[in-house]
């Protein structure tokens, strides 16, 4: 058990990635999340994050309890306003016109409960242009740059493997949460938290967009080579491929003693990183032969020895199975009801005195109603009232 946030409770309207990744930053770290979803047969979309069971759900909704109302009731619209004067924080990651029409818009909340911060993650914003467009994560990697500097020179826009937009805005949101619990302090009063999978793709970017910022240069796809460090990049060996990471000049003169060519290390066209990358064709030509003379393993073992930064590529089994994964326990499990013992990726940040940890698995739609609806005076004759209208 960790009780580093054990005094908030947060309300998590969210779905999909961007908000549950948002919301399972405060579970992990012991607030009490309460997961609110839409009884059986009334949400259009149902369904849309997947199985229940399935590994996404597991890994993105754990620590969290779990009820059912129904936002479109009155009734259900009361219940979860009395919860709001019982939490810290709401997310959502609704359209932005959505939490309007359902009374849940900041005002509505901050009228029941001053002290409220209503963290809101859209596609594009809460109002502009696109405010009432669908947001996805592919969409905003191509709205956000990334797919036009991402993949091999001339292939075309390539997304990232990864859902970045999404994960990066959840993460965001998380940040500005923690700012406004903080300023809470001082001021006793909550605030809307608005971030956007837009938004977040494009500071994910980071140096490439603040190249065209501050330069006027459009960074184009550069494959598997660093956009201006060179030799930075994939290597072909002779039974695979490794990460080579030469960042300096000092780590270029090792580099030439690895591979035995210190007449490399003061040659003008490499001796500076400059130079190097106005001959990064020349330079790959020379490595290229080299590396493709002994095997991934030998190169990893050489260059580590001579203090040149270089790494495995791996497939995801092979990332479980590194000793240094183990080590820092990224995989960790979490027993569930049906299907037994199961592992889930762990927090990336460490605490050395309440770090976070994985409790509960997700749980059946519903299954804390009971107790969160007594927590807020509801008798049980209401309750099971409430469950026969359709209510909860």
């Amino acid at each position: 058990m960790t009780t580093a946030l054990a005094n908030l409770r947060i309300l998590d309207l969210t779905r999909v990635r961007a908000g549950p990744t948002c919301c399972r930053v405060f579970a992990d770290f012991g607030a009490d999340v309460i997961k609110i979803e839409a009884p059986d047969g009334v949400d259009p979309n149902e369904g849309m994050s997947g199985a229940r069971d399935g590994y996404d759900m597991l890994n993105l909704h754990r620590n969290k309890r779990s009820v059912s109302l129904n936002l479109k009731r009155k009734e259900g619209l009361e219940l979860f306003l009395k919860l709001v004067e019982t939490a810290d924080v709401v997310v959502e990651n609704y359209r932005p016109d959505v939490k309007t029409r359902l009374g849940i818009d900041y005002a509505a909340l901050r009228a029941r409960n001053p002290r409220i911060i209503l963290a809101s993650i859209s596609g594009f914003g809460q109002d502009g242009p696109y405010a009432g467009r669908a947001g996805f994560d592919q969409i905003a990697q191509g709205m956000g740059g990334l797919m036009w500097v991402t993949g091999l020179p001339g292939q075309g826009p390539v997304r990232a493997g990864a859902a970045v937009a999404d994960s990066t805005a959840g993460l965001y949101a998380a940040v500005g949460i923690l700012v406004a619990l903080r300023e809470r302090d001082v001021s006793g009063e909550g605030q809307w938290v608005q971030t956007s999978l837009l938004e977040a793709q494009i500071a994910l970017c980071d140096f490439q967009a603040a190249r065209y910022l501050v330069t006027g240069q459009v960074p184009g796809q550069a494959g598997n080579d660093h956009p201006y460090s060179t030799p930075m990049g994939v290597m072909e060996t002779s039974d695979g491929f490794i990460n080579l990471g030469v960042g300096g000049d000092g780590q270029w003169r090792s580099l030439c003693e690895a591979i035995q060519r210190t007449d490399l290390a003061d040659h003008p066209d490499f001796a500076t990183q400059d130079q190097r990358f106005a001959h990064r064709e020349a330079v790959r030509a020379l490595l290229d032969p080299v590396f493709r003379g002994d095997t991934s393993a030998s190169w990893l073992e050489r260059l580590e020895a001579a203090g040149v930064p270089a790494g495995p590529i791996y497939r995801m089994d092979e990332v479980f199975a590194d000793p240094q994964v183990q080590h820092l326990n990224v995989a960790q499990s979490v027993t569930h009801p049906r299907l037994g013992e199961v592992r889930l990726v762990g927090q990336p940040v460490g605490l050395s005195r309440t770090p976070a940890a994985l409790r509960t698995p997700l749980a059946d739609k519903g299954a804390d109603g009971d107790d969160l609806l007594a927590e807020i005076g509801l008798a049980p004759a209401e309750i099971a009232h409430l469950r026969a209208g359709g209510v909860i």
